[in-house]
Protein backbone atom coordinates (compact mmCIF):
# COMPACT_ATOMS: atom_id res chain seq x y z
CA UNK A 1 0.00 0.00 0.00
CA UNK A 2 1.79 3.33 -0.91
CA UNK A 3 1.54 6.45 1.10
CA UNK A 4 0.64 10.25 0.13
CA UNK A 5 4.40 10.93 0.11
CA UNK A 6 5.18 8.15 -1.83
CA UNK A 7 2.49 8.47 -4.35
CA UNK A 8 3.21 12.45 -5.01
CA UNK A 9 7.35 11.40 -5.46
CA UNK A 10 6.31 8.89 -7.65
CA UNK A 11 3.88 11.17 -9.99
CA UNK A 12 6.24 14.16 -9.82
CA UNK A 13 9.12 12.02 -10.88
CA UNK A 14 6.99 10.70 -13.55
CA UNK A 15 5.76 14.48 -14.98
CA UNK A 16 9.11 16.08 -14.66
CA UNK A 17 11.15 15.88 -18.21
CA UNK A 18 14.66 15.83 -17.99
CA UNK A 19 15.48 18.52 -20.17
CA UNK A 20 14.20 20.88 -17.43
CA UNK A 21 16.52 19.66 -14.76
CA UNK A 22 19.88 19.40 -17.13
CA UNK A 23 19.83 15.84 -17.81
CA UNK A 24 19.91 14.13 -21.58
CA UNK A 25 16.59 14.66 -23.26
CA UNK A 26 16.89 12.64 -26.32
CA UNK A 27 18.22 9.03 -24.43
CA UNK A 28 15.96 6.05 -25.21
CA UNK A 29 13.70 6.31 -22.13
CA UNK A 30 10.83 3.03 -20.89
CA UNK A 31 8.86 5.63 -19.69
CA UNK A 32 8.71 9.86 -19.92
CA UNK A 33 9.66 11.54 -16.50
CA UNK A 34 12.83 10.91 -14.51
CA UNK A 35 14.13 7.43 -13.51
CA UNK A 36 14.16 6.61 -10.29
CA UNK A 37 18.29 6.55 -10.70
CA UNK A 38 18.20 10.22 -11.28
CA UNK A 39 16.13 11.32 -8.93
CA UNK A 40 18.17 9.60 -6.38
CA UNK A 41 21.32 10.69 -7.24
CA UNK A 42 19.63 14.61 -7.42
CA UNK A 43 18.88 13.74 -3.68
CA UNK A 44 21.64 11.89 -2.55
CA UNK A 45 19.65 9.03 -1.57
CA UNK A 46 19.91 5.01 -2.69
CA UNK A 47 18.03 4.07 -5.58
CA UNK A 48 16.87 1.41 -2.74
CA UNK A 49 15.52 4.11 -0.17
CA UNK A 50 13.63 5.97 -3.25
CA UNK A 51 11.85 2.78 -3.93
CA UNK A 52 10.79 2.27 0.14
CA UNK A 53 9.72 5.79 0.01
CA UNK A 54 7.55 5.59 -3.19
CA UNK A 55 6.19 2.07 -2.35
CA UNK A 56 5.47 3.36 0.89
CA UNK A 57 7.50 1.02 2.71
CA UNK A 58 9.16 4.19 4.62
CA UNK A 59 6.52 6.13 6.11
CA UNK A 60 8.85 8.38 7.77
CA UNK A 61 11.56 10.12 6.05
CA UNK A 62 13.91 12.66 8.36
CA UNK A 63 13.55 16.52 7.05
CA UNK A 64 16.43 16.60 5.25
CA UNK A 65 15.28 13.56 2.98
CA UNK A 66 11.86 15.20 2.85
CA UNK A 67 13.82 18.40 1.47
CA UNK A 68 16.37 16.67 -0.42
CA UNK A 69 13.49 14.91 -2.30
CA UNK A 70 12.42 18.66 -2.79
CA UNK A 71 15.77 19.88 -4.27
CA UNK A 72 15.92 16.69 -6.31
CA UNK A 73 12.45 17.24 -8.16
CA UNK A 74 13.19 21.12 -8.59
CA UNK A 75 9.74 21.70 -6.58
CA UNK A 76 8.37 25.43 -6.48
CA UNK A 77 7.63 27.20 -2.84
CA UNK A 78 3.56 25.62 -2.87
CA UNK A 79 4.71 22.01 -3.76
CA UNK A 80 7.31 21.92 -0.98
CA UNK A 81 4.68 22.92 1.50
CA UNK A 82 2.96 19.96 0.38
CA UNK A 83 5.16 17.62 0.21
CA UNK A 84 5.88 18.27 4.06
CA UNK A 85 2.14 18.06 4.60
CA UNK A 86 2.36 14.86 2.82
CA UNK A 87 5.25 13.49 4.97
CA UNK A 88 3.02 14.62 8.27
CA UNK A 89 0.65 12.93 7.15
CA UNK A 90 1.93 9.95 5.77
CA UNK A 91 3.82 9.35 9.34
CA UNK A 92 1.01 8.96 11.02
CA UNK A 93 -1.12 6.72 8.67
CA UNK A 94 -0.26 3.84 10.99
CA UNK A 95 -2.17 4.99 13.85
CA UNK A 96 -5.49 3.36 14.66
CA UNK A 97 -8.16 6.24 15.39
CA UNK A 98 -12.09 5.78 16.19
CA UNK A 99 -13.98 6.80 13.46
CA UNK A 100 -13.53 10.61 12.28
CA UNK A 101 -16.21 13.15 12.45
CA UNK A 102 -16.83 15.83 10.00
CA UNK A 103 -15.79 19.29 10.35
CA UNK A 104 -17.52 22.17 12.42
CA UNK A 105 -19.71 24.22 10.11
CA UNK A 106 -19.80 26.92 12.19
CA UNK A 107 -19.33 30.49 10.41
CA UNK A 108 -18.11 33.33 12.81
CA UNK A 109 -19.94 35.92 13.18
CA UNK A 110 -17.29 38.35 11.92
CA UNK A 111 -16.86 36.50 8.69
CA UNK A 112 -20.42 36.87 8.15
CA UNK A 113 -20.34 40.86 7.96
CA UNK A 114 -17.40 40.79 5.41
CA UNK A 115 -19.63 38.73 3.34
CA UNK A 116 -21.92 41.67 3.98
CA UNK A 117 -19.45 43.93 3.17
CA UNK A 118 -18.73 42.29 0.04
CA UNK A 119 -22.30 42.75 -1.06
CA UNK A 120 -22.91 42.82 -4.06
CA UNK A 121 -19.92 40.78 -5.15
CA UNK A 122 -19.53 37.30 -5.40
CA UNK A 123 -18.56 35.06 -2.57
CA UNK A 124 -18.59 32.42 -0.51
CA UNK A 125 -17.11 31.34 2.61
CA UNK A 126 -16.13 27.51 2.25
CA UNK A 127 -12.71 24.54 3.52
CA UNK A 128 -10.93 22.43 2.02
CA UNK A 129 -13.68 19.28 2.23
CA UNK A 130 -15.42 21.94 0.12
CA UNK A 131 -18.82 23.10 2.44
CA UNK A 132 -20.31 26.17 1.11
CA UNK A 133 -20.73 27.06 4.32
CA UNK A 134 -22.00 30.78 3.84
CA UNK A 135 -22.30 33.15 0.82
CA UNK A 136 -23.54 36.78 -0.63
CA UNK A 137 -26.36 37.26 -2.69
CA UNK A 138 -24.34 37.75 -5.47
CA UNK A 139 -23.05 34.23 -5.08
CA UNK A 140 -26.84 33.00 -4.94
CA UNK A 141 -27.30 35.18 -8.19
CA UNK A 142 -24.84 33.58 -10.04
CA UNK A 143 -24.99 29.75 -8.54
CA UNK A 144 -28.87 29.67 -8.00
CA UNK A 145 -29.46 28.03 -11.71
CA UNK A 146 -26.76 25.69 -11.77
CA UNK A 147 -27.94 23.25 -9.08
CA UNK A 148 -24.92 23.77 -6.54
CA UNK A 149 -27.37 25.44 -4.03
CA UNK A 150 -30.31 23.23 -4.25
CA UNK A 151 -28.96 20.72 -1.81
CA UNK A 152 -29.57 20.99 1.67
CA UNK A 153 -25.47 21.88 2.64
CA UNK A 154 -24.24 22.93 -0.45
CA UNK A 155 -20.43 20.92 -1.64
CA UNK A 156 -18.55 21.89 -4.32
CA UNK A 157 -16.79 18.36 -4.17
CA UNK A 158 -20.06 16.58 -4.53
CA UNK A 159 -21.46 19.16 -7.10
CA UNK A 160 -18.43 18.37 -9.16
CA UNK A 161 -18.20 14.67 -9.12
CA UNK A 162 -22.46 13.87 -8.77
CA UNK A 163 -24.58 17.09 -9.86
CA UNK A 164 -25.51 16.19 -13.75
CA UNK A 165 -25.35 19.99 -14.45
CA UNK A 166 -21.91 20.01 -13.55
CA UNK A 167 -19.98 19.06 -16.95
CA UNK A 168 -21.91 21.39 -18.82
CA UNK A 169 -22.13 24.56 -16.11
CA UNK A 170 -17.86 23.99 -15.58
CA UNK A 171 -16.24 24.85 -18.88
CA UNK A 172 -12.84 23.74 -17.53
CA UNK A 173 -14.68 20.65 -15.55
CA UNK A 174 -11.57 18.53 -15.52
CA UNK A 175 -9.13 21.90 -13.58
CA UNK A 176 -11.88 22.42 -11.46
CA UNK A 177 -12.10 18.49 -10.26
CA UNK A 178 -8.52 18.35 -10.21
CA UNK A 179 -8.72 21.50 -7.73
CA UNK A 180 -11.21 20.27 -5.27
CA UNK A 181 -9.38 16.85 -5.05
CA UNK A 182 -6.51 18.54 -4.18
CA UNK A 183 -7.87 20.80 -1.75
CA UNK A 184 -9.29 17.69 0.32
CA UNK A 185 -5.30 16.78 1.22
CA UNK A 186 -5.07 20.11 2.90
CA UNK A 187 -7.06 19.98 5.62
CA UNK A 188 -9.57 20.59 7.95
CA UNK A 189 -7.62 17.98 9.17
CA UNK A 190 -6.20 14.29 8.52
CA UNK A 191 -9.22 12.83 10.35
CA UNK A 192 -11.74 15.30 8.23
CA UNK A 193 -10.11 14.25 5.43
CA UNK A 194 -10.36 10.17 5.85
CA UNK A 195 -13.95 10.75 7.02
CA UNK A 196 -15.26 12.30 3.73
CA UNK A 197 -13.08 10.35 1.12
CA UNK A 198 -15.03 7.57 2.64
CA UNK A 199 -18.01 8.59 2.85
CA UNK A 200 -17.46 10.21 -0.82
CA UNK A 201 -15.22 7.96 -2.72
CA UNK A 202 -18.29 5.28 -3.54
CA UNK A 203 -20.32 8.06 -4.84
CA UNK A 204 -17.82 9.80 -6.89
CA UNK A 205 -16.47 6.74 -9.06
CA UNK A 206 -13.61 6.13 -10.98
CA UNK A 207 -13.13 9.97 -11.68
CA UNK A 208 -12.31 10.89 -7.80
CA UNK A 209 -10.33 8.02 -6.84
CA UNK A 210 -7.98 8.54 -10.02
CA UNK A 211 -7.36 12.27 -8.52
CA UNK A 212 -7.27 11.57 -4.98
CA UNK A 213 -3.82 9.57 -5.38
CA UNK A 214 -2.29 11.93 -8.12
CA UNK A 215 -0.95 14.57 -5.83
CA UNK A 216 0.17 17.11 -8.35
CA UNK A 217 -0.80 20.60 -7.66
CA UNK A 218 -2.92 21.83 -10.16
CA UNK A 219 -2.50 25.63 -11.66
CA UNK A 220 -4.31 28.42 -10.89
CA UNK A 221 -6.59 29.59 -14.08
CA UNK A 222 -9.38 31.90 -14.74
CA UNK A 223 -12.79 29.93 -13.42
CA UNK A 224 -15.43 30.19 -16.55
CA UNK A 225 -19.02 29.36 -16.35
CA UNK A 226 -21.52 28.22 -18.81
CA UNK A 227 -24.75 30.18 -17.12
CA UNK A 228 -27.68 28.53 -17.91
CA UNK A 229 -29.72 32.15 -18.39
CA UNK A 230 -26.80 34.20 -19.77
CA UNK A 231 -23.48 34.28 -21.93
CA UNK A 232 -20.56 32.33 -20.47
CA UNK A 233 -19.11 33.96 -17.23
CA UNK A 234 -15.57 34.04 -16.48
CA UNK A 235 -13.74 34.91 -13.88
CA UNK A 236 -10.51 35.52 -11.06
CA UNK A 237 -10.67 34.29 -7.94
CA UNK A 238 -8.95 35.23 -5.33
CA UNK A 239 -8.57 33.07 -1.66
CA UNK A 240 -7.94 34.44 1.61
CA UNK A 241 -7.36 31.82 4.73
CA UNK A 242 -8.88 32.17 7.48
CA UNK A 243 -7.28 31.79 11.05
CA UNK A 244 -6.21 28.40 12.05
CA UNK A 245 -9.01 27.37 13.96
CA UNK A 246 -11.54 28.19 11.64
CA UNK A 247 -9.99 25.50 8.91
CA UNK A 248 -11.74 27.93 6.19
CA UNK A 249 -11.42 30.49 3.26
CA UNK A 250 -13.16 33.60 2.07
CA UNK A 251 -13.23 33.07 -2.07
CA UNK A 252 -14.29 36.26 -3.70
CA UNK A 253 -14.95 35.90 -7.73
CA UNK A 254 -13.91 38.78 -9.48
CA UNK A 255 -15.37 39.08 -13.19
CA UNK A 256 -12.29 38.72 -15.45
CA UNK A 257 -14.11 40.87 -18.23
CA UNK A 258 -16.58 43.31 -18.74
CA UNK A 259 -18.91 41.05 -20.49
CA UNK A 260 -19.34 38.87 -17.67
CA UNK A 261 -19.73 42.09 -15.56
CA UNK A 262 -22.62 43.60 -17.68
CA UNK A 263 -23.81 39.51 -17.90
CA UNK A 264 -24.32 39.29 -13.47
CA UNK A 265 -25.71 42.86 -13.71
CA UNK A 266 -28.45 41.63 -15.84
CA UNK A 267 -28.63 38.63 -13.65
CA UNK A 268 -29.39 40.34 -10.55
CA UNK A 269 -32.27 42.28 -12.63
CA UNK A 270 -33.93 39.04 -13.74
CA UNK A 271 -37.50 38.70 -12.20
CA UNK A 272 -37.12 35.06 -9.86
CA UNK A 273 -39.69 32.92 -10.30
CA UNK A 274 -41.25 30.73 -7.77
CA UNK A 275 -40.02 26.99 -7.87
CA UNK A 276 -42.55 24.49 -7.76
CA UNK A 277 -42.78 21.82 -5.75
CA UNK A 278 -44.67 18.83 -5.13
CA UNK A 279 -46.38 18.08 -2.06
Amino acid sequence: MGTPLGNFVRAKRDSTRPEDLGLPAHERRRAPGLRRSELATRAGISVEYLTRIEQGRDRNPSDPIVKALADGLNLDAAERTHLRYLAKISSGLCVDRSRPAPPARTVRPNVRRILELVEPGVAFVTNRLGDVLAHTDGFGTVMRATGLLDAEEPNLTRYVFTHPQARAVLADWDQIADEQVFNLWLGPSTESFEWFTAEFAPVAGAEFTRRLHHHLPPPRVPLTLNHPHTDPLRWDRETLELPTPDAQQLVVWLPADEATAKAVDRLRHRPRRAALRVV
